[in-house]
């Protein structure tokens, strides 16, 4: 079925290179055998990468990251969990992931080594620990459980392991470290900052998003964009190397969210007296649902929901999940007379968007509560739908 679909979607390419297990192709070997390697001039301004971000608005936005926002992030994080050549990371978070695409390149860029699976498994993560000696993990709910549970039962030496960079609730936390001796490092950053904002190890101060990084300067504003009384709540504001030059042709968004010279993240949280940052929510119009450590905002997949025939009115939040941390939940009024079950949107939405953003609940109600001006009350929808 995939080779199908590849061959009608890029009938036009004559040949394909394979891979063999020695990680070497005999055609492409013959390829380059000959060809003279021109030396291309860059700039740490250039682009590296367009990282496509969760939809505010229903449609996804490119974010570009250029050399020097990568390797300054790698810096930050190299320097800050005090990476060497002789650590190992094993990628069991996908590349596409900012968070991953960060621990996969700062150990290279230190020169260690970078070990790849297929996909997570909590065995083989632990198989591959051991045998690689690997010593930096990164984690995103619900991996750490799994990992602490497959680490209880069995009996693989996991001695190699120092690192482990991600999210998690402050008790799974402390039972990995309690159970494997390595350190849990929490973060808060954004694919349009490298992945990287605040980082320490989680314990350090226990349901904080850690301390603001070295490179990076952090004000908290308030709707008019004025600097908030120490110790009080705010918009997240960031500049420094590591925040991108901009979203891939949308430069009226990218003018706006960079106003007065500062990204606004769209977040709100806090500094204390030492520096650590703790986040507190997204501002309601930029509310985001975390499944996984996944973004999705609820726009891009009421944007899914509604296209369905028995769908009048859609509202998608996110709700405390024992397994993922977050879930998202739609809560629907349906046309008169359908007899739609959720199991049935549920697979109409999969069909139509990334499996990680489909609707682990959905609720269908006679009908959503409104604002003055008409529109869906978001807050009062999670209010009585949190659950």
């Amino acid at each position: 079925e995939k080779a199908e679909t590849l061959a009608s979607i890029a009938g036009g390419i004559q040949t394909i290179f394979w891979n063999p297990p020695n990680g070497r192709n005999p055609d492409m070997d013959a390829m380059v055998a000959d060809v003279l390697l021109v030396e291309t001039p860059l700039s740490e301004d250039d682009p590296f990468c367009l990282f496509y971000t969760a939809a505010v608005d229903g449609r996804p936005r490119g974010a570009v990251l250029s050399h020097g926002n990568i390797i300054c992030g790698n810096m930050e994080t190299a320097a800050t969990m005090g990476l060497t050549s002789q650590d190992a990371y094993l990628n069991m978070l996908p590349m596409f992931h900012m968070t991953g695409m960060n621990l996969a390149l700062s150990v290279m860029h230190v020169g260690g080594k970078n070990v790849v699976i297929e996909k997570f498994d909590a065995n083989l993560v632990l198989l591959e620990t051991e045998r690689e000696q690997v010593s930096v993990w990164g984690s995103f709910p619900p991996m750490l459980a799994r990992l602490t549970e497959a680490a209880t039962k069995g009996d693989r030496n996991l001695s190699s392991l120092r690192h482990v960079l991600g999210l998690d609730s402050p008790d799974n936390i402390r039972s990995f470290e309690e159970q494997t001796g390595a350190v849990f490092w929490i973060l808060y950053g954004q694919t349009e900052t490298s992945g990287l904002v605040s980082l320490s190890p989680a314990m350090e101060r226990p349901g904080s998003a850690g301390r603001v990084g070295l490179l990076t300067t952090v004000r908290l504003v308030d709707d008019a964009g004025k600097d908030v009384v120490p110790g009080e709540v705010g918009e997240i504001t960031v500049r420094g190397p590591l925040v991108f030059q901009g979203f891939w042709n949308q430069p009226e968004l990218s003018e706006k969210i960079f106003s007065g010279g500062w990204h606004h993240t769209g977040d709100i949280g806090r500094l204390d007296e030492d520096g650590f940052l703790w986040f507190k929510g997204r501002k309601p119009e930029k509310e985001l649902i975390q499944p996984g450590g996944y973004n999705v905002y609820p726009a891009e997949v009421e944007a899914v929901v509604i296209e369905h025939p028995d769908v009048r009115e859609v509202s998608v939040i996110g709700v405390p999940d024992p397994k993922f941390g977050e879930g998202i939940k739609a809560v629907c009024v349906l046309s008169e007379g359908s007899t739609l079950t959720p199991e049935d949107l549920m697979a109409f939405v999969a069909s139509r968007i990334a499996r990680y953003k489909k609707p682990r609940y959905v609720e269908f109600v006679d009908a959503l509560p409104k604002k003055a001006d008409g529109a869906i009350d978001r807050e009062q929808v999670k209010t009585v739908h949190d659950r």
